[in-house]
């Protein structure tokens, strides 16, 4: 019989809950978000979320301004009359421009009104444009400025940013994307397959009871301790076409052509973020693996040596079915976090040459942060969590291991 939770005890888990949802649940659900919105910061039309249109009266009562100083500057080098006519527009300008003197930001604008602004707008830019026309061989100061700051007023009615399912229909069609997440996936399936065998291989050995087995642990796991920003700018040193060693040792052994290209190339780049990764991250898929071996009972390798089984046979008949739930996790935590990748690749190649090891993540980081266009990145980072939750599944259906190892 279940017993249900009682308040008190409900208490205790509260704050967990809160943290969760302030700090998971809360960011996953602002990404999903602006998934729906053209979200773009350096654009004043779109930097926040707009379901209708709107008016930013702020920069309406600016560009106002402007251009009342603007006459002002010009109207001097006009006929008395003329000048009488620039006055009535600004007297116009300004009547207009009062109602938004302490506006602050974007508010809600009925279709009347904006109707109202943009004829405002067209008659001012007509009557401006006569009172130029009469002075053809006149060099005013600001005839030019006018025009940019009236085609500037076009942005004060600000569009609806929203556009429902629009970018996910992009984010099919885009071809970046594709690449990016083939790159993701070589990178994961190489990286991941070999840091297994090696993982493995380590575990073994770390798992042996004999003497300096402590050192031996204390040395594997190095690599891992190391930051990941650290390690990249080291084998960046490494790699390097002038006087890394490691790019010089695989030219004279025929890997590459020539020093240069194991970064300046797409498959050289490629190989060098691999080869990377996999020297920082077997330690702790080794540690993961080492874990599920410790469990295993050593009466077990007994009855197997009395049998008669060698090494090979008690590997696949006692050690990897027992190991199946650690594996499961050690596979599972590895291969997502190697399908996330960001700053291993953006310190040793920033995804070049020619995007030609550009991630998933750094793909989204680019248009964040590069372009400043927050929507269309988080379509692109709920593309990679429908991946990553494809990946999950497969591995617990395929593997068929119970991830708490209760099988």
């Amino acid at each position: 019989m279940v017993k249900k939770m009682t308040f008190k005890q409900f208490l205790f888990i509260l704050p967990l809950l809160i943290f969760i949802g302030v700090f998971s649940i809360y960011p996953i659900v602002t990404s999903f978000m602006y998934t729906f919105f053209d979200y773009r910061i350096n654009d004043q039309t779109a930097n926040s979320f707009y379901l209708s249109e709107r008016f930013n009266g702020e920069l309406f009562y600016e560009d106002c301004n402007y251009i009342n100083y603007f006459l002002d500057d010009d109207k001097t080098l006009m006929s008395e009359e003329d000048q009488k006519a620039v006055e009535e527009i600004q007297a116009t300008v300004s009547s207009v421009m009062s109602e938004y003197e302490n506006a602050k930001g974007t508010e809600k604008i009925s279709s009347d009104k904006k109707d109202e602004l943009v004829a405002f707008k067209e008659k001012l830019r007509t009557d401006i444009t006569a009172l130029y026309d009469k002075y053809p061989d006149v060099e005013f100061y600001n005839k030019d400025k006018i025009p940019e700051i009236l085609d500037e007023m076009d942005t004060c009615i600000v569009k609806s940013n929203f556009i429902g399912l629009k970018a996910y229909g992009n984010l099919i069609k885009d071809t970046r994307f594709w690449k990016a997440l083939g790159h993701t996936l070589i990178f994961t399936v190489i990286s991941v397959g070999i840091e297994l065998v090696l993982g493995m291989l380590l575990a073994l050995i770390m798992n042996k009871a004999m003497k300096g087995i402590g050192l031996v642990r204390t040395v594997a796991l190095i690599p891992w301790a190391i930051p990941t920003a650290v390690s990249a700018m080291i084998w960046s040193y490494l790699y390097d076409g002038s006087y890394g060693i490691v790019s010089f040792l695989f030219n004279k052994l025929g890997i590459i052509n020539s020093q240069s290209a194991m970064l300046l190339t797409s498959h050289g780049a490629m190989s060098a973020a691999i080869i990377a990764d996999v020297w920082k991250t077997t330690p702790y898929m080794a540690l993961l693996l080492l874990a599920g071996l410790q469990v295993i009972d050593r009466g077990l390798y007994e009855s197997s040596a009395i049998d008669g089984a060698g090494p090979v046979v008690t590997f696949f008949k006692i050690t990897l079915p027992l190991v199946k739930p650690s594996l499961l996790v050690a596979l599972l935590f590895r291969t997502l976090d190697a399908f996330r990748v960001y700053d291993l690749i953006a310190i040793l190649t920033g995804g070049g040459p020619g995007n030609g090891t550009e991630s998933l993540s750094i793909y989204a980081y680019k248009l964040m942060f590069d372009q400043s266009n927050y929507g269309y990145s988080s379509v692109v980072v709920m593309g990679m969590f429908v991946v990553v939750a494809i990946i999950a599944f497969l591995y617990v259906k395929v593997l068929g291991a119970d991830v708490m190892g209760n099988d």
